[in-house]
């Protein structure tokens, strides 16, 4: 791969006008009201996971319109006291997989919660709504006619819910919230820094589901070519695509985050393109007066949408620890 977007001075400046509806806040505070009355309901039954320092909790919450979630719960076998909790989302088409598969935050002494995709992962089936709905291959354009009808209404909601989910358990000190992901997770995890008021660190890695309008025409890369596809065939929707996608990007959501963030991006990243990523980087923040202190973005000129991997964890591990420190 080659670089192919903005030149890295012009992304660092790259701060482009996001086509939010105007009744954006009050769509998502009506979604998430009409939740409540559902409960959260976290059940944590312990499961045998043949590893020496973790304890492993099969999970299940009521996520979007009642509809059961599943998750792990990760704890440190040796702890003392309530432990601050990463609650991570997944990458387009994964689930949560088996419990040894994700083990660095509870082996680093944290509460480590994965919330299971819906539709995506094997163990939590989506009741979708929307079937029945014209869409191209994959998830992206599901219910793309109607924000009410979209599979990332249920996604980012069920989101939402499971940090709810992983407070409620008695390990969890809930005043010490941080969410991440990468990829798809990353662009959850932004969506939750939005809607979730109350947070300590957001840790969005090669986000995804960042400034449609741009994301949709620079790149042909799975999963933005899915609506790239959809208004192609269907070209007399594009106008409802576009006003759709416009309650769910990840950059007009994360301008409402309030906690400290650490970003990465890949400079050769074709599936998630840099000046998507920087979109969201340099909105975040902005309603809620963010100190740029508490922003910093990672780069990496020569990798692709891997961006910094086993490298950027060490990264932030260091950047986390100091965040809780400075929070205590």
């Amino acid at each position: 791969m080659a670089h192919f977007d903005l030149p890295l001075d012009e992304l660092e400046r790259y701060r482009p006008e996001l086509p939010e509806p105007a009744d954006l806040d009050a769509f998502w505070r009506r979604t998430l009201a009409e939740q409540e009355p559902f409960g959260v309901d976290a059940t944590f039954t312990p499961v045998h996971n043949g590893l020496a320092t973790i304890d492993t909790f099969d999970v299940t919450f009521a996520g979007y319109g009642g509809h059961p979630v599943r998750g792990w719960l990760q704890l440190p076998v040796t702890r003392t006291g309530p432990l601050p909790v990463v609650v991570e989302y997944l990458g387009y088409g994964s689930g949560r997989g088996a419990p040894h598969e994700k083990r660095l935050w509870a082996d680093a002494g944290y509460a480590h919660f994965v919330m299971d995709t819906r539709g995506q992962g094997a163990d939590t089936p989506d009741p979708d709504p929307a079937t029945g709905d014209i869409a191209a291959a994959g998830f992206l354009t599901r219910g793309v006619l109607d924000p009410e009808r979209y599979f990332y209404r249920r996604l980012y909601t069920d989101a939402v819910r499971a940090v709810a989910a992983a407070r409620s358990h008695p390990a969890v000190d809930p005043a010490r919230t941080v969410v991440t992901g990468t990829s798809q997770g990353g662009g959850i995890a932004l969506a939750a820094a939005g809607l979730v008021p109350d947070l300590v660190a957001v840790m969005p890695d090669v986000p995804f589901l960042c400034h449609f309008p741009r994301a949709t025409t620079i790149t042909d890369a799975i999963p933005y070519v899915e609506v790239t596809k959809f208004v192609k065939l269907h070209r007399e929707h594009a106008a409802t695509v576009a006003r759709t996608l416009s309650y769910f990007d990840g950059a007009s959501l994360a301008r409402r985050a309030n906690a400290p963030t650490l970003f990465s991006v890949g400079l050769m990243d074709h599936i998630c393109p840099p000046s998507t990523v920087y979109a969201a980087f340099n909105h975040y923040g902005a309603e809620r007066g963010l100190d740029q202190a508490d922003k910093r973005i990672e780069v990496y000129p020569f990798n692709d949408h891997e961006g910094g991997g086993p490298d950027h964890e060490v990264v932030k591990l260091a950047w986390l620890a100091k965040q809780l420190e400075t929070s205590m």
